[in-house]
């Protein structure tokens, strides 16, 4: 895959419906080797990629970097938990997982309650839906869940007076990822789970034929 020809959109829109829930890389192999590339060409194919490739360890290290700066402030440490939850909502994966897991544990003690926790049904014509599929959470529209945690994190980010810090925390974390993405020689897995995501994102589209 060519990742020079992929732009800032479209890897967005992987990373948004991408599953987050794979563990992160080892560190053996996180930290295994760092080449200079040789052409901005070759700089941005390789940014693109391993932001791809190693997501799940860039977003354990910001919120590492946030927990570090945040351990004399443990309503900063809460709010900073509410928003990653919160941008972590925006994943169409880990929505659905979330709303899963959910649902079968309120299921354990109110069948009620959880039937009334489904989706609503999209009705289906000709094999595809009649509508763009919409993510729901516990039967809710996913923008209800992003912005009640976004507001409760806001209000404990204002409580807390640690908005200056999880700036500084935030960039720190940013710019560790870039360096790294920059620098890290992208290896054999790396093209490998590209060909695989290829493959699906092929299939997906040739199954809604």
């Amino acid at each position: 895959m060519d990742w020079g020809n992929v732009t800032a959109e479209d890897l967005i829109d992987a990373l948004r419906e991408v599953d987050w829930s794979s563990p992160p890389r080892p560190l053996s192999e996180f930290f295994s080797r760092f080449t200079v590339p040789k052409s901005s060409a070759k700089w941005n194919s390789r940014l693109k990629c391993n932001l791809y490739y190693y997501r799940t360890n860039y977003f354990l290290m910001i919120v590492l970097i946030l927990g570090l700066g945040f351990l004399r402030r443990p309503l900063a440490i809460a709010a900073a938990l509410l928003t990653a939850v919160s941008i972590a909502f925006l994943n169409d994966s880990f929505a659905g997982t979330f709303s899963e897991k959910v649902t079968r544990t309120v299921r354990q003690f109110s069948p009620h309650l959880a039937a009334k926790m489904r989706p609503p049904f999209t009705p289906v014509i000709r094999g595809r839906p009649s509508a763009k599929r919409a993510i729901y959470i516990c039967g809710r529209p996913r923008w209800m869940f992003v912005l009640m945690f976004s507001s409760v994190s806001f209000i404990l980010w204002y409580v807390s007076c640690g908005l200056l810090t999880v700036l500084w925390a935030v960039a720190i974390g940013l710019l560790a990822t870039i360096l790294h993405a920059s620098f890290r020689t992208p290896n054999l897995k790396a093209r490998l789970n590209t060909f695989r995501e290829e493959f699906r994102a092929v299939w997906r589209n040739y199954s809604e034929l």
